[in-house]
């Protein structure tokens, strides 16, 4: 059986040590902030991508274009040797599941004897890092890329979404919300919870008041949404930005009404942040529906 790699995009927000553990290929969606633009090998520190917000600064952020994926492809075939398995980033928020479909059909007639596998996770951030975890774990395993790959297609739609934001503002630039909305929710300290859904598109899902309302909604949709995978779940993760404080009470939380104890927390990347804002908490697991 031949071995594969598993690659993802900068979108997937999974810890560096994380990367270089698991042979992991990443392909930068790179971002642009104060006139400059970063990429994975040139990154911002997340800290300090935040307080760059926060003063407000607006960045922007680009796809991964057909060239850059075929590029980025051939050099993995051609270095070593293996299959590839692409978890892609959300079609539904981001054209480079598309660019990578495209990259394939070029790959495939200048590199016949490679397999490359492209899925479009229909996840976003930490949410498309747990999809990449369940496919480390099948791969490690023993499974083989199409057995790999077919899981994750059967499960993408298990990996449940829910977020907070602490700002409306950024929402409303990215146009999630109405600019009324943003106004009023902020003054009057309303925190949406957010998900994604089936389709691969950020949807409201309710709205708390009060950012310790908020994150103890966060727990009571994941009760209501775990259900049989309650007791499969390796690994839970909090992705946030830049408010640790609150991630890590979101897992005690956790802990005293589920038992949870396997967590993984960590930052959202400056590409996802772009979109969502300091303050961001998110909450990502198996469940029985998104």
């Amino acid at each position: 059986m031949k071995d594969f790699i598993i690659m993802t995009d900068t979108t997937a927000d999974l810890p560096e040590d994380y990367i270089k553990a698991h042979d992991l290929a990443v392909i930068s969606l790179p971002y642009t902030i104060e006139g400059k633009t970063y990429t994975r090998e040139n990154s911002l520190p997340e800290k300090e991508f935040y307080a760059m917000m926060r003063n407000g600064s607006l960045p922007t952020t680009s796809q991964a274009n057909p060239q850059e994926l075929a590029t980025f492809f051939t050099n993995l075939i051609e270095t070593t040797g293996k299959d590839i398995l692409y978890i892609a980033f959300s079609s539904g928020l981001s054209g480079t599941y598309n660019s990578a479909r495209i990259a394939v059909e070029e790959v495939s007639e200048t590199h016949p004897e490679a397999n490359v596998i492209v899925v479009d996770s229909l996840c976003a951030s930490t949410g498309e890092g747990l999809l990449v975890h369940k496919a480390v774990t099948l791969r490690d395993a023993g499974k083989s890329l199409e057995e790999t790959a077919a899981w994750v297609e059967e499960n993408k739609l298990h990996v449940v979404h829910n977020f907070t934001v602490d700002d409306l503002y950024h929402l409303y630039r990215g146009g999630r919300v109405s600019k009324t909305a943003a106004f009023l929710g902020t003054l009057a300290s309303i925190k949406p919870i957010l998900h994604v859904d089936n389709e691969g598109h950020l949807i409201p899902l309710s709205k708390s008041r009060g950012r310790k309302k908020s994150i103890t909604a966060l727990a009571d949709s994941m009760e209501k949404q775990i259900g049989s995978w309650r007791d499969k779940n390796d690994i839970v993760i909090i992705s946030h930005g830049d408010c640790v404080e609150d991630a890590n009470a979101l897992a005690e939380l956790l802990k005293e009404r589920l038992g949870i104890h396997n967590f993984m927390i960590n930052y959202i990347g400056p590409t996802i942040g772009a979109h969502s804002g300091p303050g961001t908490l998110a909450l990502y697991y198996m469940g029985d529906y998104r």
